[in-house]
């Protein structure tokens, strides 16, 4: 089990802990319900580096705060979401048949729909942590540390609930080699891994929770979209969706200190 994870964890993320040289397609399938505690691995980095920021900086250097988030999130990364969502973005909105879409998407190139869309990610979240960091120190870290963990969590789910599109791809092969016990139990360990929210406070669980439901019913949404449109998913559309999620996840932190009732 804990080469599986690791795999997982090299693959999602330049963090390499041991050297791994030779993957086969079972231990890709096989790593993707240790997606959320990737996802954990990386929460607890942003969580550890946002708040060493918040204290050298007294919480006055939000955006600077905002932007080292995603800075670190594309280092630690290796860009891997970001790629995924900007070809996906040119791809979708290029308005091309199928076959199109999907060669729009494997170009290595990116264009005018890909840097807009991967822009405005930015920009989202490097606002949404500014405002948060505002309101709530230990609010803003609770948003960090679950972003990554959903994110990774509803790309097993769209690994699971939906086709791949191309013959051939590291995208099938998750969904191949991966059982079908593998979303259950990334849900189990995506609740698990809330549970240190709770120590802190009960409503960043709470939070967390719905974060998760309310990004849950978007990722379904988006992935039927992309199957009516191209016959299924592809590795790109993984990527696009953990960004999109990981965006989503901030918002709903931040909404909630305006809906106090709820909360």
């Amino acid at each position: 089990m804990m080469n599986e994870f690791l795999i997982g964890l090299q693959f999602l993320t330049r963090i390499n802990l041991v050297r791994q040289e030779s993957w086969s397609e079972e231990n890709f399938g096989k790593s993707v319900k240790f997606f959320p505690a990737v996802g954990a691995v990386l929460g607890i980095f942003f969580a550890a580096a946002t708040a060493g920021e918040i204290f050298l900086s007294g919480g006055r250097m939000t955006i600077f705060i905002g932007a080292t988030f995603f800075v670190l999130n594309v280092i630690l990364t290796g860009g891997l979401h970001c790629d995924g969502l900007m070809d996906t973005a040119d791809g979708i909105f290029s308005g091309r048949e199928k076959e199109k879409i999907l060669e729009i998407m494997k170009d290595s190139r990116a264009g005018a729909f890909g840097v807009v869309s991967l822009v405005v990610v930015a920009a989202l979240q490097i606002s949404e942590i500014a405002e948060l960091v505002l309101i709530s120190a230990m609010q803003t870290l609770a948003a960090v540390y679950s972003a990554p963990i959903i994110g990774r969590f509803l790309m097993v789910a769209m690994i699971k609930k939906f086709p791949y599109a191309r013959p051939q791809g590291i995208g099938k092969a998750f969904a191949k080699f991966s059982s079908e016990k593998t979303l259950p139990l990334a849900f189990f360990e995506t609740l698990i891994l809330f549970l240190p929210l709770a120590f802190f406070d009960k409503k960043f669980f709470l939070t967390a929770f719905v974060a998760l439901i309310i990004t849950s019913i978007f990722t379904m949404y988006f992935g039927k979209v992309v199957t009516k449109k191209i016959g299924g998913v592809t590795g790109d559309i993984y990527g696009a969706t953990e960004i999109l999620s990981e965006t989503f996840v901030l918002i709903i932190f931040l909404l909630t200190n305006f809906l106090p009732t709820l909360f």
